[in-house]
């Protein structure tokens, strides 16, 4: 299940026995422990670490009744912990040194009336090398039937929650901050929201701008990419330069805005062969095509497609190769080819 439906569950009772909330995202995991913490009164919560403890001691106390709360959470941190291990701690093949799920089985057959038991495994993603790991915790913990996937945010899904966050924090932020917000901390929710905090004490009734995030927020030179991407859409070459110098200067890796830029005039170049003359329809465009796309975002494509023509736009993704070639030869410097590329695209 998603962390809206086991959020709403809450909301309703009854409370499961177990749950297990299975991956890295921060932002969601917070928000459920906020709202299970307001389900049982005060100092009705335990905390343990398997990586302290074995789960039969957690399961104990889970079967251990309270004089003083009739309920009772217990939160369980490193559930990967109790997995059996092989030939070394981290491998998924082998023969088992440790590690019984049975006294889990034994309890979800008759667990403690008002207990709730959370356990955290947010060790493994959903994808990649650590799939075949986040794979084992699953049936390590299958006796428990309430299973919560905590799935990292997709770009726009992240932008639209960043846009809600700073709604309630009570200020307006520039579409085109926000978007530079989002790129600069990887969609990282849980840190989007503290820097929204600190945007909200900082900024006072006043719109956030670009130039906050720039001075406010940590990775912040990310952003100087995006501007850079922008300048050149508008082909303003005095401005592109500037943010090249700024990159430079805080010695960004320069292959990185060159596949920026890519990504954005590609988009550019789709929507002119595709007729797109809107941001709605920009949208719907790529939405159809299972690209992420969002409304300031399909502002900068609009803006990007306008100012190129066509066979601009197919010169530009030709320099954008013979860049990305010069980057990878040997070069005095990184900043030249660039600079060779900006002057080529709007000199």
């Amino acid at each position: 299940m998603i962390p809206g439906q086991f959020l709403s569950r809450v909301k309703k009772g009854p409370m499961p026995a177990a749950v297990l909330l299975l991956g890295p995202e921060a932002y969601q995991r917070l928000r459920l422990k906020e709202a299970l913490f307001t389900t049982v009164p005060e100092g009705a919560v335990t905390e343990h670490d398997l990586s302290r403890m074995g789960l039969a001691e957690v399961l104990d106390d889970a079967r251990g009744l309270s004089l003083f709360a009739a309920e009772r959470l217990i939160w369980v941190l490193n559930a990967e912990a109790a997995l059996p291990r092989g030939r070394s701690e981290e491998d998924s093949e082998g023969e088992y040194a440790s590690g019984d799920a049975t006294p889990l089985v034994e309890y979800m057959k008759d667990p403690t009336p008002g207990v709730l038991l959370v356990l955290e495994a947010i060790r493994y993603d959903f994808e990649g090398a650590d799939k075949r790991k986040q794979e084992r915790v699953r049936k390590f913990y299958s006796a428990i039937p309430d299973l919560v996937e905590l799935r990292r945010f997709p770009s726009h899904e992240a932008r639209a929650e960043a846009e809600a966050l700073a709604r309630r924090a009570g200020f307006r932020i520039d579409p085109a901050a926000l978007d530079l917000l989002v790129e600069a901390l990887g969609a990282d929710v849980a840190r989007i929201a503290v820097e929204i905090e600190k945007l909200s004490l900082y900024a006072g009734s006043r719109v956030v701008g670009v130039e906050d995030i720039a001075a406010l927020v940590p990775d912040a030179r990310s952003t100087t990419i995006f501007a850079l991407v922008n300048a050149l859409g508008r082909r303003d070459r005095a401005r592109a330069l500037e943010f090249l110098d700024t990159l430079t200067r805080e010695g960004e890796y320069l292959p990185l805005a060159l596949a920026f830029l890519s990504t954005q005039f590609r988009m550019a170049l789709v929507a002119r062969e595709a007729g797109l003359k809107s941001s709605q329809q920009v949208v719907g465009h790529f939405s159809r095509l299972g690209v992420p796309m969002w409304g300031s975002r399909a502002e900068q494509v609009c803006q990007t497609a306008a100012r190129f023509n066509q066979p601009q736009l197919e010169r530009a993704m030709s320099l954008i190769y013979d860049a990305d070639k010069g980057l990878r030869d040997a070069r005095p410097d990184d900043r030249i080819v660039m600079e060779r590329f900006i002057l080529q695209l709007v000199g």
